[in-house]
């Protein structure tokens, strides 16, 4: 490995460490992204449950807040409840906003890594070509097999930087589509408790 990095020179450097910032960015996202964490199951069942039985104080609304961003949303609709409907579907819109926000940190770096790697491989491998030219230009051609031992040292730095652009690439989209099924899940949700509360008060108000 370490003989790898020499023969590719010194802009194999800033390639290992986009590796190693993709590779953080990766880990830190698949474990905060996990759909158990922004939108547990059953989170609509319980604070309807809450609702129903009178339970939900300002302890519970605190539990909800801090327990996932699914939560944080739900919140929001239940702060607006007694503004109308309009309201609560407007907090739903402006809280979802800030928690895709949240989710989305990091992804715009894991993108501009999976972009420059192969820039910088194919920067490493003109720098080597320009120098196997020059050797060329005062030496001559000189033994062939050196020669390409020289074009394929240079070539390394290609090879490594799309080597850790191709799956930064790939977790970049996945992870993306991963946040626009969670947000997309979150306001169905909350749009259903907006449409819970909207009938329970038009049946209070007939009642």
């Amino acid at each position: 490995m370490l003989e790898l990095v020499k023969a590719g020179g010194w802009l194999m450097v800033p390639i290992i460490i986009c590796s190693v910032l993709a590779a953080a960015i990766c880990i830190e996202r698949l474990w905060t992204l996990k759909p158990s964490r922004i939108a547990p199951r059953h989170t609509l069942a319980m604070v309807w449950g809450w609702l129903k039985k009178g339970e939900l104080d300002s302890k519970r609304m605190k539990e909800l807040r801090q327990g996932s961003p699914l939560g944080e949303i739900l919140a929001a609709v239940l702060v607006n409840h007694r503004r109308g409907r309009e309201a609560m579907k407007a907090s739903v819109e402006e809280t979802a906003g800030q928690v895709l926000h949240e989710m989305e940190r990091y992804l715009t770096a894991l993108g501009t890594v999976a972009a420059i790697a192969p820039l910088l491989g194919l920067l490493g491998t003109v720098i080597g070509m320009i120098e196997v030219f020059n050797v060329i230009r005062f030496e001559g051609t000189g033994d062939p097999n050196q020669l390409a031992g020289g074009i394929s040292e240079a070539l390394i730095t290609t090879a490594t930087g799309i080597s850790v652009a191709i799956p930064a690439l790939i977790f970049h989209r996945f992870l993306t589509r991963r946040v626009d099924d969670l947000v997309l899940t979150m306001e169905q949700e909350a749009n259903k408790l907006v449409e819970l509360l909207n009938a329970d008060d038009e049946q209070q108000e007939a009642s």
